[in-house]
């Protein structure tokens, strides 16, 4: 099916396993030759790229909802986020666009999917700037940032949903290796970080839950990245940089043997203010341009 909205087109593509939804904004083929603009995150959905697609309306954009995730509904009786699935996923899309290999920026888990996506198929991205992907096996204080890990999902199986986030929050705001000073700190209240303190009984969070353990425990193919023809590049936050995220993005960095480029703003750089967590759009998108363009 296809809805047009203004300035965007959704389509559905229907596999074996699943409905992904997936919207462009702009003509395919491209109006000006270049590749399409491929966006992906995870947990979050298409709707959290809004405001950096809106500033880099001189490309045709393609933003798609992950299986099971926003409005792409499952159908493998599964429950668990996988880079590997996902990125068959996004391989299936960019196949269905039909407009030849496409530049690609993934942010967070989307980064991660992104990195098995050049890995498993090297003809579909030019250059993919993976943003923050949270590879915490590749920290030199893994042990401990898995132990920060298991502690927020912890909070949230025991108390709900606002326990959980309050735990997630504090723990990506953690600057540094996670100490024992780190663990020594009480539990976060959830009415501190406007969280709800009731609990609604839900498990089922992608980002609180073990559901997506396959996405931060995920460990890059070098060798497969290496021999693509893809450019990969690895962004870090110039304001989390020695956050979680941040820091597993210079450890990622490392690992295929480069640095990694810093962009404006934190891990959320690129979002307006209709998450209450706004970074600098317009500034990211003038960066990755020039990131694009290199």
């Amino acid at each position: 099916m296809e809805g047009v909205y203004t300035g965007m087109i959704t389509h559905t593509l229907k596999t074996d396993e699943a409905d992904l939804v997936y919207d462009v904004r702009g003509p395919l083929p491209t109006a000006d030759g270049r590749p399409p603009l491929f966006m992906i995150g995870q947990p979050m959905d298409a709707a959290g790229f809004t405001s950096l697609a809106e500033h880099s309306a001189e490309r045709t954009v393609v933003t798609y909802d992950p299986r099971g995730l926003g409005r792409s509904v499952r159908r493998d009786g599964r429950v668990d986020h996988s880079p590997t699935t996902q990125a068959a996923d996004v391989h299936a899309v960019i196949e269905a666009l039909g407009a030849g290999p496409v530049d690609m920026f993934a942010s967070s888990g989307g980064a991660v999917t992104a990195l098995a996506l050049v890995a498993a198929y090297p003809q579909d991205v030019v250059t993919l700037v993976a943003h923050e992907p949270p590879l915490v096996s590749l920290l030199p204080d893994a042990e401990a940032a898995e132990r920060a890990g298991a502690a927020v999902r912890e909070a949230y199986q025991k108390s709900g949903w606002g326990a959980g986030m309050a735990a997630f929050i504090a723990m990506t705001q953690w600057t540094g290796e996670f100490t024992d000073a780190y663990f020594a700190q009480p539990a976060p209240d959830p009415a501190a970080f406007g969280m709800p303190v009731e609990d609604d009984g839900s498990r089922d969070d992608p980002l609180l839950s073990d559901r997506s353990a396959a996405v931060a425990g995920y460990r890059p193919d070098v060798e497969a990245l290496a021999a693509a023809p893809t450019r990969v590049v690895i962004a870090v936050g110039e304001e989390s940089a020695e956050t979680l995220t941040g820091r597993t993005a210079v450890a990622t960095a490392e690992f295929l043997g480069q640095e990694a480029t810093v962009f404006p703003s934190h891990h959320g750089g690129f979002i307006g203010g209709e998450y209450g967590y706004a970074g600098q759009p317009e500034a990211f998108a003038r960066k990755l341009r020039e990131v694009l363009n290199g």
